[in-house]
């Protein structure tokens, strides 16, 4: 098991990073919370790793925060949460709103996360309620808010809106209401996620 990565930050393509490792690309996944704890590429990152082995692949998540990755843990532990819910989980909420969510039983708020029904977020109570605080240490990481300009930082937000569950016209639509004069992608998609989740109240 691979616990953390150090390196050189190569890309950021939302939901991809690629981390240069003593000359090494790894290829990881990770939520959007990381992507806005990040400041930019080629600059030396820490990722905190976890790594999922299938019969047709392999792949890592990588996480700013160990607490993400702990949480990103606990989520995959779920009965009908995968990698992808989970990541859209922690994109969509932050890990305060989500141990919010626990403590509130918000079931609709769960909801308006791409991937998760009613039975799901229902099941996320049931079964994280109790445990959540003890495993994520009850840590609430702030997250930074970064502004970076990328090439066709558009098209790269509603790749990444697609990734994280959302329907193509769904994320174009959302996208193209979102301010983007000046902003980067990690801006964009941080936008038109809360819009989609007002949206869905």
């Amino acid at each position: 098991m691979i616990a953390y990565l150090k390196g050189t930050l190569l890309e950021k393509h939302p939901p991809t990073l690629v981390l240069d490792v003593d000359g090494v690309g790894y290829e990881l996944e990770a939520p959007m919370t990381t992507f806005y704890d990040l400041t930019g590429t080629n600059t030396d990152v820490v990722l905190h790793t976890h790594m999922v082995v299938r019969e047709d692949a392999q792949k890592l998540y990588g996480f700013t925060k160990k607490q993400q990755r702990d949480l990103f843990r606990s989520l995959l532990k779920v009965t009908g949460v995968g990698p992808r819910v989970g990541l859209a989980i922690l994109s969509s909420l932050s890990t305060e709103e989500f141990l919010m969510c626990m403590a509130d039983e918000d079931v609709d708020r769960l909801t308006r996360v791409p991937g998760i029904g009613r039975k799901t977020a229902q099941r996320l109570l049931v079964e994280m309620r109790d445990r959540v605080l003890t495993e994520t240490d009850g840590a609430l990481p702030q997250m930074a808010q970064p502004k970076q300009i990328e090439p066709n930082p558009i098209q790269d937000a509603v790749s990444a809106l697609i990734a994280l569950g959302y329907k193509p016209a769904q994320a174009s639509r959302a996208v193209r209401e979102v301010d983007s004069v000046d902003s980067g992608s990690e801006e964009i998609i941080r936008q038109a996620l809360r819009m989609l989740a007002g949206s869905a109240v």
